[in-house]
């Protein structure tokens, strides 16, 4: 295409807006450096880019908020990447009678605050504030609210998607959840496949199974009115061995038992998160326990007291428990993002999903690679967040989400801001979950106490023999038994292998 020819959206190297556009990822690690970027708006811009580069041979990238955790927009060999980011479009679709939201759409801004604010209804989405609807969604979905209300993709009744066929033809597919639509399956991938599979999501429609009449408020979830939060922190010096086991046993344990879908804990959500040695002595702290408990549910705060009681105040344990706060729902997941959207800078993550509290000789190995100072990072962390609850009533072959009766699901994060130190704090973290899961392989391994990782935290190290020693293959620990027909899906929709990466699905 000459450049007379070139559309305004598209952005070349020689582009004054080239360079905010690789850089624009969140993980400071990555940059995407295709031929072109592509700015899209609109799901005909998205035709037209996916069109122009199928007829080039280029291979596409394709980008919504840049949360992504490896390199999948800047693998070596992208020619094209596809930025949705300004298609952030958040409305209420009465033809429809749902929600439409945008792939570009980030949680707090575009979703939360104008369909809280609006209609008073919510998806039970991330927790962060920056995070886009396009991958996160496509990955399944979860946060403060998939106790009371499940997943995300629970809640996702049409998609759009731009596909292109054997011979080459690109177009916009709209696919339901209902069982006679003849693109069920496509539908049917996108609730947990992962992006980048299967074509370019350009509208997500949302409306709850079983929900009446045409009323937007009725529609969707309704949070609850105010949230008491509360936070309990653990000084490092309290936090030896044994009080780490007692932590760790006791959270996982409290889950294992209050994490049905009527358990009057549904309502709350916790995280415990586990903190890396700080060299600021005065920031430095072993732990956090942070919880959400809705305000309006009977005995709210005698729930909470319980809770707290339960698993900060166990023998051994020196809690620092600070007074509870009563605030707004949208509040809430403000505090959460922003807490969650501290971590800036050069990144690698793991995950697992656990069944059953971590063992002692998990806790122990936590506590020795939390407590080790051997490498320069700003902050490390594992953060072991509620699941179960509502999440649990979805059979796990009813969307790609598999994992369903998960108790706990569990982040590593490690991050640092010198290139410089790139292979070490790869390695320290590749060995602290190595150690976690020492019995296992290296990796969560689906067995009675945990059921393998999460698509959205993305962690090429398990497709790795070096690192995945066990008898599962990356492609089980994500999609466990929905694999096989995740791969059909793929080689129905894109069999000519434009779209992927390296974790995508592979064609049969």
């Amino acid at each position: 295409m000459s450049d007379a020819n070139r559309p305004s959206s598209a952005v070349g190297a020689a582009d004054p807006r080239y360079e905010a556009l690789a850089t624009r990822g969140n993980n400071k690690r990555f940059t995407a450096r295709p031929e072109e970027f592509r700015v899209v708006t609109t799901t005909a811009e998205v035709v037209a880019a996916v069109g122009d580069a199928v007829r080039a041979g280029q291979r596409i990238a394709v980008r919504s908020g840049g949360h992504g955790y490896e390199n999948a927009v800047g693998e070596p060999g992208v020619q094209l990447v596809l930025d949705l980011g300004e298609m952030r479009a958040v409305a209420f679709d009465a033809e429809r009678d749902a929600f439409m939201v945008e792939p570009g759409a980030r949680l707090l801004k575009d979703v939360y605050g104008p369909m809280y604010e609006r209609w008073g209804v919510a998806i039970p989405a991330g927790n962060s504030n920056t995070v886009g609807v396009g991958g996160h969604v496509q990955g399944g979905g979860y946060g403060s609210l998939c106790r009371a209300h499940g997943l995300t993709v629970d809640h996702l009744a049409t998609v759009e998607v731009v596909t292109v066929d054997a011979a080459g033809e690109v177009r916009a597919v709209v696919a339901t959840r209902e069982p006679d639509d003849p693109h069920h399956d496509l539908w049917w991938a996108l609730t947990g496949g992962g992006g980048g599979n299967f074509g370019v999501v350009t509208r997500f429609w949302f409306r709850t199974p079983g929900a009446e009449g045409s009323d937007p408020a009725a529609l969707l979830p309704r949070p609850p009115a105010e949230v008491i939060t509360s936070t309990v922190l653990f000084p490092r010096p309290g936090l030896d061995k044994p009080a780490m086991r007692a932590l760790v046993g006791g959270f996982g344990r409290w889950h294992e038992r209050n994490s049905a879908p009527d358990s009057p804990y549904a309502h709350l959500f916790a995280s415990l998160v586990l903190l890396g040695r700080n060299p600021d002595p005065e920031k430095d702290m072993g732990a956090v326990l942070v919880t959400h408990m809705d305000a309006t549910r009977p005995d709210a705060e005698r729930l909470l007291a319980d809770f707290l009681d339960e698993v900060a105040g166990q023998p051994g344990l020196a809690p620092v428990v600070l007074p509870p706060e009563t605030v707004s729902w949208l509040d809430s997941k403000k505090a959460l993002g922003d807490a969650q959207d501290a971590e800036i800078g050069r990144q690698k993550v793991k995950s697992a999903n656990l069944r059953r509290a971590f063992t002692d000789d998990q806790a122990d190995a936590l506590h020795t690679f939390l407590n080790d100072d051997d490498h320069a990072n700003d902050s490390s962390l594992v953060a072991l967040d509620s699941y179960g609850g509502r999440v649990s009533t979805v059979a796990p072959d009813a969307t790609a989400v598999a994992q369903r009766d998960s108790v706990l699901k569990v982040l590593f994060m490690n991050t640092w801001q010198d290139a410089a130190d790139d292979a070490v704090n790869l390695g320290w973290l590749r060995r602290f979950h190595g150690a976690v899961f020492a019995k296992t392989g290296g990796v969560p391994a689906p067995d009675d106490s945990q059921d393998g990782a999460f698509v959205n935290f993305a962690d090429t190290d398990l497709a790795d023999p070096e690192w995945n020693t066990s008898d599962s293959p990356w492609h089980e620990l994500y999609y466990k038994d929905n694999y096989p027909r995740l791969q059909s899906v793929r080689a129905a929709y894109d069999p000519r292998g434009v779209f992927g990466h390296a974790l995508s699905v592979r064609t049969p």
